[in-house]
């Protein structure tokens, strides 16, 4: 890693929002049932519809002030970057199979029984699915869970248009948003983003600790502990589950250089288009600094067990987009646990000929189902606690 000037040297206070200004689409409280009554049609959302409104309207997508026009969506598809020239990773579109819902519609938005948000329709159109998946996951194969989704969840039809907020989805995890976010973060330090979607084991802290002492991180910055709980893959641990390790995680390292915060946010598994959008939504939280993994946000094929992705294409996109963001990256050190120093990098394990313990995560999973002791060089007592009772 190169050595370079931290962010805060040039700035005071937070890193402004991407777009310059903080999206804020929500309605005032007097005038919601106003505003709910202009509406002639209702869609129920989908979980990922209702991830999408509510960082749409809390301004985690800022600068987007609802969903995609063709035109945006086009230029995000082919270029990853709205018509006005900023960059953007993914489609933002709401989905919908009603052909009786047509441009010039005030659309009530539904979920779980809660009244979300008012949808102005200002666009429709049938798109092309394939060219969104080459695009955007740089295949066709339904093998890709994103291309999966878009072709056999998503409806039909796209609508685009503005937003008006009337309320947040009730969850499980409590979710921040980025105005909150900020109002807890340190004036003029860098904060560096931690991303993920499993229960936090022992080295991801020491990764996301040890990412406070990059060389172009601020002494006094704060790493922010961000997972999404929306959607994942089918396989992965249930975001209600993930949010009580992370909880019971939180209480038990009581770290004050350590935000904890949820992100309703539906993962792709888009690998260097997903990288670039979690770099502009933790940039509307707040985040100047962004820690990526090898195969950051990567899949693989069903039925080959071949990756999607590069093991660096994620990491060097998010490089070579992070100055257009204003933003640094903080390459994701290889720890590996020793006998003899406990977590080092592969490379100075492997210099020194230190004998390296690996658990994999299926044997983990064995261990856990097995009621096994697991060690705590590679799992936090307490997460244990919540996955076994899971």
């Amino acid at each position: 890693m190169t050595a370079s000037a931290p962010a805060s040297a040039q700035r005071s206070g937070v890193i402004a929002p991407y777009g310059g200004s903080l999206v804020d689409l929500m309605v005032p409280q007097e005038e919601r049932e106003a505003v709910k009554a202009t509406t002639t049609k209702s869609l129920e959302c989908s979980d990922r519809n209702a991830c999408d409104v509510e960082l749409l309207v809390v301004g985690g997508f800022s600068p987007l002030r609802g969903f995609m026009h063709q035109e945006d969506y086009d230029a995000v598809v082919s270029g990853h970057r709205l018509v006005a020239g900023q960059l953007f990773g993914l489609p933002i579109v709401m989905d919908t199979d009603r052909e009786d819902v047509v441009v010039g519609d005030t659309v009530l938005l539904t979920y779980k029984g809660q009244n979300l948000a008012v949808l102005q329709v200002e666009a429709k159109w049938e798109p092309n699915k394939v060219v969104e998946a080459k695009g955007c996951y740089g295949t066709t194969s339904i093998e890709h869970p994103a291309v999966r989704m878009i072709t056999m969840e998503r409806k039909r039809f796209y609508l685009g248009g503005s937003l008006n907020g009337l309320e947040l989805p009730q969850r499980v995890f409590p979710c921040k948003t980025p105005a909150e976010v900020r109002a807890g973060l340190p004036d003029g330090e860098d904060v560096v983003a931690f991303q993920c979607r499993n229960p936090i084991h022992r080295a991801h802290y020491e990764l996301f600790t040890r990412a406070l002492h990059a060389q172009n991180v601020s002494e006094n910055a704060v790493v922010l502990v961000h997972p999404t709980c929306g959607p994942t893959q089918q396989d992965d641990i249930p975001g209600a589950v993930r949010f009580q390790t992370y909880e019971r995680l939180a209480a038990e390292v009581n770290n004050d250089r350590i935000r904890w915060a949820y992100l309703p946010y539906a993962m792709h598994m888009a690998g260097p288009r997903e990288a670039l959008q979690h770099m502009i939504i933790r940039r509307n939280y707040g985040c100047t600094h962004f820690i990526i993994g090898r195969d950051m946000a990567g899949c693989k094929s069903s039925l080959t067990g071949d990756d999607f992705y590069g093991p660096y294409d994620a990491q060097n996109f998010a490089k070579e987009c992070a100055p257009e963001l204003t933003m640094e990256t903080v390459p994701s050190l290889n720890l590996v646990y020793t006998e003899e120093e406990g977590y080092v990098t592969a490379e100075h394990a492997e210099a020194r000929g230190l004998h390296v313990k690996k658990l994999s995560g299926t044997q983990f999973r064995k261990m856990l189902r097995g009621g096994e002791e697991i060690p705590e060089w590679f799992a936090f007592k307490s997460v244990v606690e919540v996955l076994r009772a899971a």
